[in-house]
């Protein structure tokens, strides 16, 4: 079991005998308050909630000696030094405020695996951002691994980071995706090099405010020592490297969709190109891949190819491990993914956008579109997106709790577009939304499901819905 001492890369912390509660169980709670245990914390396990998948969890837990308390997420537990928290729990908890008045630190579980990783640890390339996270740190895998290199996507990928830094399996480096929350709980982390991709309003309901969402993205250049990568087209992602305490020696390196500039990665005549990671940049560029090497080659995904590519630049990849990880990436699911052609009309799921800058740059991606949108709105609003969008409107079909927001800006912006109002928001209302898209649409037209919401107001998660309409696609070929 060793010492309980960990003494890397941050301020020792000897976890032996130490109160430690865990807020939240699910799959960052369970391998945190595990690896605690092992290393001779008393750790007591709080949770909101107390259905069978909790109680389940709870039990397995307990069986080691860990102590859990269903059903009370709110009290601070008598002597507890340091709370380790679920990346979702929100900071105005009452659990947090009664940490803050007692002086209790509060970390997140990449706090806690960064802590606990081992002398040798592999840096970290990590990245962030309002949209695209998951595609780019993809990208940057197939990458780094057609480089021959030992890797991971870890994070808010889905992968625990506690796995990856605990487990037998040894890394060369970690491709980590980060949200917003899981940065917030985590001070310490000082990664190799790090990209904010983009930043639009999101999960203000969680931080606060639009000022505080953004400085807990900029949270990932503090302490960078080779690479702060930024989107040349979002100010605001350079203003974040701006302000970053980062270590002598690193770099800014922006990328964009248009012709690069010094210490840039961009597009030139279809090809992706470096301006940043060669000899005398002022003059030479370093062709990196063909724009049709990224799949798809529409811009917000390119976008993604250019930032995966600078990081892995910056860790010293060759130019041809970019475009051979680029052509053997293929993207997941739901994610601009086209499900069919019928009667010369293209149907795509592009579920993930769950909110209005996903679902602009899915629109801008497409000449003629029948628009499939509505969900839960999260505190959304909705002109920008309904203005910048217009020009490829042919029609809309609106689904969901919040319908009406998305409604009233067409009204406002796009009074010519034609669009039916769903008045449902059970699951069986997409089989009728791509119905009456298929009735709307002409041939050279994409039908194009970027719902700029949230869905759980009709499906269990962005996945489902996405099921949702290709199954519905697959009964009009039927």
């Amino acid at each position: 079991m060793g010492s309980g001492k960990v003494t890397t890369g941050s301020a020792p912390f000897d976890f032996q005998g130490k109160h430690v509660t865990v807020a939240g169980l699910g799959v960052s709670g369970v391998p945190a308050a595990k690896a605690l245990h092992a290393r001779g914390a008393i750790v007591t396990v709080v949770n909101d909630g107390d259905d069978a998948r909790a109680r389940e969890q709870a039990e397995e837990l307990r069986a080691l000696g860990i102590t859990v308390r269903l059903g009370d997420g709110a009290t601070l537990p008598e002597g507890t030094e340091l709370i380790v928290t679920a990346p979702g729990w929100q900071p105005g908890k009452p659990l947090f405020r009664a940490a803050g008045e007692a002086g209790v630190p509060v970390w997140g579980d990449v706090e806690l695996a960064w802590r606990l990783r081992g002398p040798d640890a592999a840096p970290w390339l990590a990245v962030t951002g309002t949209n695209g996270k998951t595609t780019t740190v993809r990208m940057l895998a197939s990458i780094l691994e057609a480089a021959g290199l030992r890797t991971a996507a870890v994070g808010n990928i889905g992968v625990s980071l506690l796995d990856a830094v605990l487990g037998e399996e040894t890394y060369d480096v970690l491709a980590v995706e980060l949200s917003s929350y899981q940065l917030h709980w985590a001070p310490s982390l000082r990664a190799h090099s790090a990209a904010v991709l983009n930043l639009a309003p999101d999960h203000l309901d969680w931080h606060g405010s639009m000022a505080a969402y953004a400085a807990d993205k900029g949270r990932i250049y503090e302490g960078n020592q080779v690479a702060c990568v930024y989107n040349v087209a979002d100010q605001a992602t350079e203003d974040l490297v701006r302000g970053a305490d980062v270590e002598e020696g690193c770099r800014a390196v922006g990328f964009t969709l248009g012709t690069p500039g010094p210490s840039q990665l961009g597009v030139v005549e279809g090809l992706l190109v470096d301006r940043a990671f060669v000899e005398n940049r002022q003059k030479n560029a370093q062709e990196l891949a063909e724009v049709s090497d990224v799949r798809p080659p529409v811009p917000h995904n390119i976008a993604n190819a250019l930032a995966a590519a600078a990081l892995a630049r910056a860790f010293g990849v060759p130019a041809q491990a970019v475009r051979d990880g680029l052509r053997a990436f293929r993207p997941d699911a739901h994610r601009i993914e086209h499900v069919a052609d019928i009667d010369g009309v293209a149907y795509v799921d592009d579920s993930k956008a769950t909110n209005t800058h996903a679902a602009q740059a899915s629109l801008a991606a497409y000449e003629s579109i029948v628009w499939i949108a509505g969900g839960l709105a999260k505190g959304a609003t909705f002109d920008e997106l309904v203005a910048a969008s217009a020009k490829h409107l042919r029609a809309v079909v609106l689904i969901g709790a919040d319908r009406a927001l998305i409604r009233e800006a067409l009204a406002r912006h796009a009074p010519e577009v034609p669009v039916v109002d769903l008045d449902r928001t059970d699951t069986g209302a997409m089989v009728q939304a791509v119905t009456e898209a298929k009735r709307l649409a002409v041939a050279g037209d994409t039908v194009l499901l970027a719902p700029a919401c949230a869905s759980m107001d009709m499906f269990t998660n962005y996945n489902q819905r996405g099921d949702a309409f290709a199954t519905a696609v697959g009964e009009l070929r039927a």
